[in-house]
């Protein structure tokens, strides 16, 4: 080889390793609003801000609705008019040379959007929850639509036998990033009071997606397009987009391993999301966990993905990526049945009941164990409505929060009637001291009081056999699932991309990763709505064991997922269409 070869060829691969790089630090850029934003601090801002303006429930285009309904609906609407639109966008971009054009412009609209969230204050109160909705639902255009061209970037950094290190590597620079700008953020907002800190956080979380972006525009080409259409007008090319959509769903079988495989990852990506997305909610109302205890595991979470990523990137090079694939699923649903079996100890010292009543010869002082105990729903305004007498609740809260460091105070009679209250909540009180001494309550909704439910056995069984002889608290059950996500999380998501990406011809890959983010998208509403159904119809115990039967049904499915095939399909479509054009 001579000396200008040696040197053209460095310079490919340095300009490959610089694209990888890039198409990298994408994903660690936009977690800082996937993990500070989205999970950890907009919602509780949001909510705070929404019943500030309207108390328990406000108008949403013409809809009276919780603060929780009006945020998902901001959640939806983003990300449904992104996934109606992807596929047929794809075909756009797989005909015109504008993918990194186009993930320029969603990266403007989403983190334009998130920056605008600082400047929620500025706006009287009754309008700042609004303010939010929209620009949050506009992020999440944003974020959605660029993901469309970003995984279809995947398929040009490098080989197929490559796919799973760099999909796994992105995700592992996303966790790292998100997880890095998260601690910044908990510990501003968790240790530095002003009304600017929340504005600050939400400022810097678009700064971080938006710069470290710029080495994806800086390092990542815009792949080249063998049958490129030059005049190409938007209302042609919108029509030609949903025709070519249209013809493809009804050629399916053309792409039968490919369309498999998305009705596969369909399945178990619907039950890894409802997972992630209804574990805060499962936390704190069936076993009683803080929101510090949450937002601890959250970032817990990012920093075992991290590594993980990486390890499931080695086993998919021992195995193959779909071995590989199937093994996180399987340990998915281990985590669920954990999830199942996770109890509260039962209560033992006087410090852990909620309500603490010590008599002071003259009357009941009652402490309270946590603040934000009593939470916003109908049931906990009537509670607070018929104890506000002796509980010390503050005066201005919207949120029914109690008086830091204030006490209550009850005499016997009152302190009797709250024990005999106290048997239909999900409350626990305890009393030292005068005729009600060694009294306590443990209210039949108390996250330790495990009921009748279908599957209720499950936990009680572990808590008298494991939890409690291991003086095992909820926290630190929680805190093991927590690792376990985050490991499995940081294989699952990488492979399955990864997987995809190799079976998809490279010449049509925005179209197939718009079909691919249209299932991931969909799919978003099925896991949530089941575990709704059952809760309702069963308990919250039975409706997380639900997400088990999803991931299950897709993993069952990845035995008729045959790669192999998939690939050489793949190969077979680039080739013809490439051939096409010469």
């Amino acid at each position: 080889m001579s000396s200008s070869e040696e040197n053209i060829t460095l310079s490919a691969e340095e300009a490959k390793k610089k694209s990888i790089f890039g198409y990298c630090m994408y994903d660690w850029g936009k977690s800082a609003f996937e993990t500070s934003v989205t999970v950890a601090i907009l919602p509780a801002w949001f909510a705070y801000l929404f019943l500030e303006a309207n108390g328990l429930t406000g108008t949403v285009i013409g809809v009276e609705m919780s603060s929780d309904a009006a945020w998902s609906l901001a959640l939806t609407i983003g990300t449904i008019l992104v996934a109606i639109v992807s596929p047929a966008i794809g075909v756009i971009a797989d005909r015109k040379r504008f993918k990194m054009k186009a993930l320029k412009w969603m990266t403007w609209l989403g983190a334009s959007a998130v920056l605008m969230l600082a400047l929620t204050p500025l706006f009287d109160i009754s309008f700042q929850w609004m303010w939010i909705f929209l620009m949050f639902m506009l992020a999440n255009i944003g974020l959605n639509g660029a993901g469309v061209f970003y995984n279809a970037l995947l398929p040009y950094q490098g080989e197929d036998h490559e796919m799973d290190s760099i999909s796994n590597k992105a995700y592992a620079y996303g966790y790292l990033g998100g997880g890095l700008l998260l601690v910044f953020h908990l510990g501003l907002v968790m240790g530095v009071s002003g009304a600017w800190v929340i504005p600050f956080c939400m400022a810097t979380s678009a700064m971080w997606w938006f710069g470290f972006a710029w080495y994806t525009f800086a390092y990542v080409a815009e792949p080249k397009i063998e049958n490129e259409l030059e005049d190409l007008k938007l209302i042609e090319a919108t029509k030609m987009g949903f025709r070519e959509v249209y013809k493809t769903i009804r050629e399916w079988h053309n792409f039968r391993t490919l369309f498999i495989y998305m009705l596969a990852y369909f399945l178990f990506i619907d039950g890894i999301n409802s997972v992630t997305s209804l574990a805060g909610a499962f936390g704190i109302a069936v076993l009683g966990l803080t929101m510090q205890d949450l937002i601890l595991t959250i970032v817990v979470i990012q920093f075992v993905a991290f590594p993980s990523a990486f390890f499931f990137t080695w086993l998919a090079g021992r195995w193959s990526t779909k071995r590989a694939l199937t093994l996180s699923l399987i340990l998915w649903c281990v985590l669920i049945v954990g999830a199942m079996s996770f109890a509260p100890l039962e209560l033992d010292d006087h410090e852990e009941f909620d309500f603490q009543a010590r008599w002071n010869e003259e009357s009941y002082v009652i402490s309270v164990r946590a603040l934000n105990l009593v939470g916003i729903g109908d049931e906990d305004q009537a509670f607070k409505d018929d104890w506000a007498h002796i509980l010390p609740f503050c005066v201005d809260c919207k949120n029914n929060h109690f008086e830091e460091g204030a006490n209550g105070t009850a005499d016997a009679e009152n302190m009797s009637a709250f024990l005999a209250a106290n048997t239909d909540t999900r409350y626990s009180v305890s009393v030292k001291g005068g005729v009600l001494a060694d009294s306590t309550k443990v209210g039949i909704d108390h996250p330790t009081n495990i009921g009748d439910g279908k599957v209720d056995f499950i936990a009680k069984t572990v808590r008298t056999l494991l939890w409690a002889p291991l003086g095992m608290s909820v926290f630190w059950q929680w805190l093991m699932l927590g690792c376990l996500a985050g490991f499995l999380m940081g294989g699952s998501q990488g492979l399955a991309r990864s997987l995809f990406g190799q079976m998809v011809p490279e010449t049509r890959s925005t179209e197939f990763f718009g079909f691919f983010g249209f299932f991931g998208k969909v799919a978003a509403f099925i896991g949530p709505m089941l575990y709704t159904l059952l809760a309702v119809m069963f308990d919250s115990r039975v409706a997380i064991s639900s997400l088990a039967v999803l991931i299950i049904a897709g993993t069952i499915m990845m035995f008729w997922v045959d790669v192999e095939d998939g690939i050489a399909v793949a190969t077979a479509e680039d080739a013809r269409i490439r051939g096409s054009t010469e």
